[in-house]
């Protein structure tokens, strides 16, 4: 009989353990740590603090999308969808493309339907990438970046963007680019940056990956809500089409983030190289809520604008309260999130005022750094990121908080 095996020192990094290192949840002997999502909101509620930190609403979306998913469950859409999703909802993903952007992916081979944005974001990055490839994105970068290209085995490489704006650094882009690099990830509206990408910023990554013939996957689930700029698919420009993989989903845009409905478009041959992937992840899933949101991505335009202008009026109620607490306030052009700057409170470790902010005034936010190499981590060290997809009377009451944060410290 053989002794049991030593599963706890691979000679190199196990899969677990590349996830665990590209999302900064290994420390430095090798333990696992937490996210910091899940760190804030367990202090949140160990303190009773309002939690700003974790992007999601607490209020849900529009009643009709809610029936719709009701009455698919009453009639019997409960077994599994097709693997590329209903033909119902990859038909109004379809029509909501051309829409909105003039774009016209065929539903029948060019649409697939996703467990959220996450999943499509991993299934498209496995499908492409592996050991010896370089993926390239924005840094700061949403976690679930860093955590797929480390279980890829690809080399993560990122491209400063800078404060006031977020919008990168055009020299160190082109320099971010190698013959190695295979897939640019853009995520635009950019999470946590706010940051909504001008039309020049977005040609210019275009042109580098002609330049360097690697794929261009971009995660747009914040496309609708923007405040006075405007969303520019990457798709919609010259040269990008036939290398682009568009990735959204619906629980932005609608708030039902925990049905975990995404969707992906691009050429066919590319969108059946990710379906290939995919369909070994979670095959289908949420049938129901499938059928539900093909009905919200037909509401009309007034709904569109509604839920963007909504999400303005509480971007500002959350920002006159962090002004009032002295810090800086960088205005963001989209998304759920706003940035600040800690320096003016002479405070120069985000993460550690994250770590007391919940127990000084009640409030939990999220330090930029998380979302960084080391190199940027330095570079972001004052940030905080807040979210204001909340009720109106908690923003209001977080306000009122943050506004007696100086007269603590």
């Amino acid at each position: 009989m053989h002794p049991p095996r030593d599963l706890s020192m691979p000679t190199v990094p196990a899969p677990w353990q590349r996830t665990a290192s590209g999302a900064n949840l290994l420390g430095p002997a090798g333990q696992l740590g937490v996210t910091i999502f899940e760190e804030m909101t367990t202090l949140a509620a160990q303190t009773g603090a309002i939690n700003l930190g974790q992007g999601f609403p607490d209020e849900d979306g529009p009643r009709e999308i809610k029936a719709a998913a009701m009455a698919a469950i009453e009639a019997g859409a409960n077994q599994y969808a097709p693997g590329k999703g209903i033909l119902e909802l990859r038909e109004a993903v379809a029509t909501h493309q051309e829409r909105f952007y003039g774009l016209a992916p065929d539903p029948h081979t060019e649409v697939i339907v996703t467990t959220g944005a996450t999943e499509g974001i991993a299934a498209t990055l496995l499908a492409f990438v592996g050991p010896g490839d370089e993926v390239l994105t924005f840094e700061p970068f949403y976690d679930s970046y860093g955590a797929v290209i480390g279980l890829s085995g690809a080399t993560h490489v990122t491209a400063p963007l800078l404060a006031p704006e977020f919008y990168p650094d055009m020299t160190a882009l082109a320099a971010a680019f190698t013959d190695r690099t295979r897939v640019v990830l853009l995520n635009n509206p950019h999470n946590p940056t706010g940051a909504v990408f001008p039309r020049q910023v977005l040609q210019r990554v275009v042109e580098l990956a002609a330049k360097h013939d690697c794929l261009i996957i971009t995660d747009e689930v914040y496309e609708h809500l923007t405040f006075g700029a405007r969303h520019i698919p990457v798709a919609t420009l010259p040269g990008a089409a036939e290398r682009t993989i568009t990735i959204s989903s619906a629980g932005k845009t609608f708030s039902f983030t925990g049905w975990k409905i995404g969707w992906l478009t691009g050429p066919e041959h590319l969108v059946a190289a990710v379906r290939t992937v995919k369909q070994f992840l979670t095959y289908s899933s949420g049938t129901p809520f499938q059928a539900a949101i093909a009905t919200g991505l037909a509401l009309p335009d007034e709904f569109y604008q509604g839920v963007a202008a909504t999400l303005q009026k509480k971007r500002d109620i959350l920002s006159e309260g962090l002004r009032a607490a002295g810090f800086d306030v960088y205005t963001p052009q989209g998304t759920y999130f706003v940035n600040v700057d800690t320096a003016p409170l002479g405070i120069g470790d985000s993460v550690d005022l994250a770590r007391r902010l919940p127990g000084l005034v009640g409030v939990a936010a999220i330090p930029v750094p998380v979302f960084c190499h080391p190199e940027g981590a330095e570079r972001t060290r004052s940030l905080l990121r807040f979210a204001f997809c909340k009720k109106v009377e908690l923003l209001e009451e977080a306000a009122a908080r943050l506004a007696t944060l100086s007269g603590k410290l």
